[in-house]
């Protein structure tokens, strides 16, 4: 029995787990880290706990599961997308990297629609300039820590911090680099324009690889620490979320993923490039060979309810909370609840977006106001579906839904009314770890590729169909889309308080 290893390097933990060949996930052990806000919109890691959480994870998984480190054939990597690594041309990480949330960057974001251009910004990267992406922080950092670029030799995705500890090697995915707005999603690589109008020298940018390619070999020193032995290959992987959509099956078109962990995620794989005209939708390239996908983000979403209850009822566990709620009518007798608590991206890229309720009467209790806040996500994920609908992708025959979100019924039938679309449960619980090590076992040649490797591991465990509340939610979410629109320029102001 041959067994490949998925590692992913989200931002608060690395996991790595352990998949045999038939399939069967053997084992799955984490190391957790913060990470640091030091100004208000800033968020920051140091990327030396990425690897030292990958070797202690890999450790404690081979101990645990009693697989033997010779056992393993190959490993899968995935993780955060957008953060800036920066390194020096000795291989020394030269400031902690700037992560995916990180905020600071609006002024570089109008930088670079002005040198570019908006229109042709999003016809080359199939997106516009966005805070969280990876470009405007090399602008942000060439402009502010002057002395920090003059010294860059290399740039780096989180992932790839990982992958260069592992092999010695700087490489990267395109699902990943796709998400860096340096590249140009068609074409699959870096767009020479892009980066020359950036003033960024291409050489800092690592080769780029499809998702079941080696990148590298493990290396005699990666291998003394992680209990695991040298020269197998390291395959190139991809983003956190196209791993994910490997993880749970959505690799052919008409099949969605939803992932509603903190961020709420709604991801869909298509066989040509797709773009949204006004760059509302994050459209790269897929973990799969030769695909693409569509996906919108929405901040706070499972991230919301957690907010909620900590709040409010910090002593429930999220069953006892959610229990009522389930007898509060759908539309919660006329309250809304807007999830932009950390800001928000998609269908609103704006930092300043705010959260609330709205329609608070003194009919509503605590159980319609947990309702609205479970209604308030399934409304922010709609956004993005209707996007996706209306660039042509409107044969969405089913949701793969994955992330803790999903273990309340409640949740799930609230989403299939919302979403008005068939929400299904698959057997691979973790998404992205578990696709970073599909990706491993197709490229060692287990399967022939990643559609057939779904099609044999991947298995939908349960399903929630739409029930009678479809009316009322499309009127409701009529209500919801008009409430950003009518309180922007309040949340503008509220937020230099």
């Amino acid at each position: 029995m041959r067994y490949f290893i998925g590692i992913d390097s989200s931002t608060t933990a690395t996991k790595a787990l352990l998949l045999a060949e038939t399939g069967a996930v053997v084992g799955v052990a984490a190391s957790s880290y913060d990470y640091e806000t030091p100004e208000p919109l800033w968020s920051e890691q140091r990327p030396e706990l990425w690897w030292t959480a990958t070797a202690n994870s890999i450790q404690q998984l081979l101990a645990e599961s009693g697989v033997a480190g010779t056992a393993v054939a190959a490993i899968g990597l995935t993780g955060q997308m957008h953060g800036l690594v920066l390194l020096d041309k000795k291989g020394e990480v030269l400031c902690p990297a700037i992560l995916w949330n990180d905020q600071r960057t609006g002024a570089e974001c109008d930088e670079m629609r002005a040198l570019i251009g908006k229109q042709r910004l999003i016809d080359i990267t199939s997106n516009d300039a966005l805070t969280g992406f990876t470009a405007p922080k090399i602008l942000w950092v060439k402009k502010h820590e002057p002395e920090i670029y003059g010294r860059i030799a290399h740039i780096l995705l989180p992932k790839d911090y990982v992958r260069y500890k592992l092999t010695d090697g700087f490489a990267t995915d395109k699902a990943g680099a796709a998400g860096s707005q340096l590249f140009d999603v068609r074409q699959r690589d870096w767009s020479a324009e892009v980066v020359s109008k950036l003033g960024i020298d291409p050489t800092w940018l690592p080769k780029t690889f499809e998702g079941t390619a080696v990148t590298g070999q493990l290396t005699p020193q990666a291998a003394e620490l992680t209990g695991l032995p040298a020269g197998i290959p390291v395959m190139a992987g991809g983003g956190d979320q196209a791993a994910n959509a490997v993880g749970t099956g959505a690799v052919v078109d008409g099949v969605v993923a939803l992932s509603l962990g903190t961020s709420g995620v709604v991801f869909a794989s298509s066989d040509v490039p797709i773009v949204e005209p006004n760059g509302r939708l994050h459209a790269f390239c897929h973990a799969v060979p030769g695909k693409w996908h569509l996906m919108g983000v929405m901040l706070s979403a499972a991230g919301s309810l957690r907010w909620y209850r900590d709040a409010f009822s910090p002593e429930e566990d999220f069953d006892t909370l959610l229990a009522p709620a389930a007898h509060i009518p759908a539309g919660c007798e006329g309250l809304l609840f807007l999830p932009y608590l950390t800001g928000e991206r998609t269908p609103h890229p704006d930092p300043l977006a705010r959260g609330g309720f709205i329609g608070l009467t003194v009919r509503h209790g605590q159980p319609h106001l947990t309702r609205s806040v479970l209604e308030g996500v399934a409304f922010g994920l709609r956004d993005s579906l209707e996007l996706m609908r209306g660039t042509g992708l409107a044969n969405i025959t089913q949701i793969r839904a994955s992330g803790g979100g999903l273990r309340s019924p409640l949740w799930r039938q609230i989403l299939a009314d919302v979403l008005q679309a068939e929400i299904v449960t698959v057997n691979s619980t973790e998404g992205a770890a578990y696709g970073a090590a599909v990706l491993a076992l197709v490229g060692t040649g287990v399967f022939n590729s990643v559609e057939a490797a779904c099609v044999e591991l991947v298995k939908v465990t349960g399903k929630t169909e739409p029930g009678g509340d479809t009316a009322v939610y499309n009127q409701q979410y009529r209500l919801y889309q008009q409430l950003y629109p009518a309180l922007k320029q309040t949340f503008t102001a509220l937020s230099g308080f």
